[in-house]
């Protein structure tokens, strides 16, 4: 059972590596992904996508109400409605994708939950992990995956080679 978590600074390319390697899979990938959301250049907050439906949300926005991080608020109600309920989903495909485990995701319950029946589970993942969280659901991906770090070298190389460890 392969389990690999890639990590990296903020804007280094984690969701495109991650992107990349769902497109290339011959594997049935089910999960979360997740987007910038920009406006005229500048970042307002990100996206939320169940990547077996295509049903999408906003994970967190400047103008939502929720969770304070940073300048975003997280949006609980697409978070738990579509973030973990397609981690729960996930389950019965041949790898599950979570973008990411990070301190916006890690404001819902349910998600933790969600990734923890995951964990708990015989299935191949592919996360993307906050560099510096110290959650314990974080700690314990730490603990149990290969974790990557994506950066500026190798991240064009990182989907090919990940591609070829799922297949």
């Amino acid at each position: 059972m392969l389990r690999i978590a890639i990590t990296g600074k903020p804007g280094v390319g984690k969701s495109t590596v991650v992107s990349k390697i769902v497109e290339k899979l011959d594997l049935k990938a089910c999960g979360i992904r997740a987007a910038e959301i920009r406006v005229e250049g500048q970042r307002q907050g990100f996206s939320i996508e169940d990547i077996d439906t295509g049903r999408k949300g906003i994970l967190s926005h400047v103008e939502c109400t929720g969770p304070k991080m940073g300048k975003y608020h997280v949006n609980l109600e697409d978070l738990n409605d579509i973030g973990a309920k397609a981690i729960r989903d996930a389950i019965g495909c041949d790898l599950v994708v979570i973008d990411e485990v990070g301190p916006m995701e890690l404001k819902s319950d349910n998600f933790i939950r969600a990734v923890e029946k995951v964990l708990d589970s015989e299935r191949p993942i592919l996360a993307v992990l906050h560099r510096s969280s110290k959650h314990p659901l974080a700690q314990r991906i730490r603990e149990e995956f290969e974790v990557l770090t994506v950066d500026e070298v190798n991240r064009d190389d990182l989907p090919d080679i990940i591609t070829t460890r799922f297949q």
